[in-house]
């Protein structure tokens, strides 16, 4: 029997021409292959072989220097990508804005789903999620620049109702990664900081009679795995790759609180680790960002439910779940992310999709099936821009593919979605901290506009399915409504007019019994 351990470079070797590469992994480093990775750029660069590659991948993948996404930014190497988060390689996004490539968006729910489908034979997935949005062929069908020219999904009736049947393709290669392999192949995610997509990725490309390529830390003797922690069972694997330098992240060697191996005392020393570095950056300086969390916190709680489930996304919802682990009120809700883990403390900024200490860790198209099902109380999500018909705008901005990650996924799903962000951008200086918020100087960015540049969140779907659906902003509160998007809460020191009505590119109907937020929300204590 031939034995499926290889160099990355021969691993590399085995994808074709014109192959359709599956690829896995989040920002900062997250369950990446970087040394499979970095191998096909090496072949690539000294080669020109493979060339015309279409890669997929759900979230998004790099450093926005070398790493990830970033060594299938040449032209040659890659015709079409199909991306749910561009932002960690400029590189490739840059291509997809000089038309080099077809660039091309799914919501990250629906890519891992897809793969689940497309492995088990099915006709695509059929799904509401990307009704109304930029993924829906009537609002642009996941086209990101004039290069590309196809559909991803169609729209179809089933008893009357409208969905989305994505259309499945196969998977030529699949690129993953897992913490080890024993000497027949069984793969094992123990020490991995998620599952993400890895399962849904290795069954695709093995129904598509394509080669699973597989980057793992160690090799074990044969029978070393339990079966319970095999996750990947050798059938489905072609090659395995041992890289002993393999990382948590790109900067964090190994942390058993990333992978949530930590029990009892351990545990307990390591959550008040946690909780103490929380409250210290709490104590940070007290700015426009921690004014919003504080107003978005009070929605948290506000729904009804004893405990909710909550979904945090990048931005001013960072603010939010520090502001929530600071004050120790974890017990309180149902912390979740996309990337399908539970509890824990959220990382930010390059670590964002990394829990320290989570409770639990499931694949990404089960925690996605479950917030598309309904599960998901509240969602708090960032905003690039609305408009008049509450319509939201992250995945396109200023002519750059950006992408939605899980927001579409998320945004569409909740029960009660709290967009948070500032209201203008590029040149804004604000004075905040006395119970006051003052605008010293606005700025040259408009983020509420007549219409968005792309559908990222629809507000007339969201009134359709009955969503709660507010906007929080520094200066003032807006919430959907059957008549359009109302301002019902302005912030202490905020000029009306000058502040808010003469920044917007659209006039909002402004609630009759418009309230003043509380000062305590912009009074640094």
């Amino acid at each position: 029997m031939n034995s499926k351990f290889m160099t990355a470079a021969e691993a590399a070797n085995l994808i074709k021409d014109g192959d359709t590469v599956g690829l896995m992994g989040g920002g900062g480093g997250l369950m990446e292959a970087t040394h499979v990775f970095e191998a096909v750029q090496a072949r690539y660069l000294s080669t020109q072989q493979p060339r015309n590659l279409t890669v997929m991948h759900a979230l998004g993948i790099g450093d926005k220097k070398t790493k990830g996404m970033n060594c299938f930014a040449h032209e040659g190497l890659v015709k079409k990508v199909i991306g749910g988060h561009w932002v960690w390689s400029p590189a490739m996004q840059q291509l997809a804005l000089s038309n080099q490539i077809e660039a091309y968006i799914l919501p990250g729910g629906v890519s891992s789903q897809l793969m689940r489908e497309i492995g088990a034979g099915r006709p695509g997935l059929i799904s509401h999620v990307g009704l109304g949005t930029v993924c829906d062929p009537r609002f642009g069908g996941g086209r990101m620049n004039a290069a590309a020219k196809d559909d991803l999904a169609e729209v179809i009736q089933i008893d009357g109702r409208e969905w989305l049947r994505y259309k499945p393709f196969p998977i030529h290669v699949a690129i993953v990664r897992a913490s080890a392999a024993d000497e027949d192949g069984n793969i094992s995610f123990e020490h991995e900081a998620a599952n993400l997509d890895a399962q849904s990725l290795a069954l695709a490309a093995r129904n598509s009679g394509g080669t699973v390529i597989v980057q793992v830390k160690e090799r074990l003797p044969k029978g070393a795995l339990k079966a319970r922690e095999v996750r990947i069972p050798s059938a489905w694997v072609d090659a395995i790759v041992v890289d002993p330098a393999q990382q948590t992240s790109y900067d964090i060697p190994f942390d058993p609180a990333f992978s949530g191996e930590l029990t009892g005392d351990a545990r307990a020393a390591s959550e008040a680790e946690d909780h103490a570095r929380e409250l210290a950056a709490s104590q940070e300086a007290f700015s426009e960002r921690q004014a919003v969390a504080r107003r978005a916190h009070i929605e948290l709680f506000n729904t009804g439910k004893a405990r909710p489930v909550i979904n945090y996304g990048v931005g001013v919802p960072d603010a939010v779940a520090k502001l929530i682990a600071a004050r120790n009120e974890q017990h309180r809700i149902y912390q979740t992310i996309e990337h399908g883990t539970y509890g824990g403390t959220l990382m930010d900024g390059v670590l964002f999709g990394y829990a320290r200490n989570a409770t639990a860790m499931l694949d990404a198209a089960t925690q996605f099936d479950f917030y598309g099902g309904g599960g998901l109380d509240v969602a708090c999500l960032g905003f690039g821009e609305f408009d008049t018909e509450g319509s939201v705008n992250v995945s396109r901005l200023g002519g750059v593919t950006v992408g939605p990650g899980g927001f579409i996924d998320i945004a569409q799903n909740a029960k009660k979605v709290v967009f948070c962000g500032t209201l203008a951008a590029k040149g804004v200086k604000l004075q905040t901290g006395d119970g006051q918020m003052r605008v010293l100087q606005q700025g040259s960015v408009k983020k509420l506009v007549k219409q968005v540049d792309q559908i990222t969140f629809s507000g007339p779907q969201g009134l359709v399915r009955g969503q709660e659906v507010l906007y929080l902003t520094e200066r003032g509160s807006f919430r959907l409504t059957p008549q359009g998007v109302e301002l019902y809460e302005i912030a202490p020191g905020i000029d009306l007019q000058r502040d808010i009505l003469d920044q917007m590119d659209f006039v909002p109907l402004v609630a009759q019994d418009l309230k003043v937020m509380d000062s305590a929300h912009f009074t640094a204590a």
